[in-house]
């Protein structure tokens, strides 16, 4: 098992592999795909930087933030999978959520030095693992808003890296 914290370093995304098993802590942001698009609006405009929005060594979760807890949403929604690239020249290293990314992305990742984790959806187990929780951005999207996460301890796995992946 591999420990990752937030600020993740270039250094710490360079050892990962396929099928490593990670517990990532620190602050990491929450978003879907009714937010990441608006993300991706602000790091392109260049808007990000007035924000209180770290992505540097960051990791993105693919989720929803609700009273029932957090879940991993697919990853290869447009949306969603469309926002790694532009996420990943911000900063981001770790990409979160579930299911099968397409070929170009796992290139891409690897041009970034960036990764791609799975976890289960196992909302209720994560509960446990959340210190804080901060709505960040996009009220108006009720749980599907940009949140930041503290937690500590989250289980993933490495399902894209090095031009490699599980599925």
């Amino acid at each position: 098992m591999k420990q990752l914290t937030t600020p993740i370093t270039e250094d710490a995304v360079k050892v990962l592999r396929v099928g490593d098993q990670v517990l990532i802590s620190g602050n990491i942001y929450c978003g879907r795909d009714a937010v990441l698009p608006k993300i991706c609006a602000l790091v392109k405009s260049g808007e990000i930087a007035q924000m209180d929005i770290q992505l540097q060594g960051s990791v993105i979760f693919h989720t929803a933030v609700s009273p029932a807890g957090v879940g991993p949403t697919s990853s290869n929604k447009v949306e969603i999978e469309g926002s790694f690239e532009i996420l990943s020249d911000a900063g981001v290293k770790v990409h979160l959520g579930k299911g099968q990314i397409g070929a170009d992305t796992i290139r891409m990742l690897n041009e970034k030095n960036a990764v791609y984790a799975v976890i289960p959806p196992v909302t209720a187990l994560l509960g446990e693992n959340i210190l804080e929780q901060r709505l960040v951005a996009f009220p108006e999207l009720g749980m599907e808003a940009f949140y930041e996460l503290k937690v500590k301890d989250y289980p993933a796995i490495i399902a894209a890296a090095r031009n490699e992946s599980i599925y």
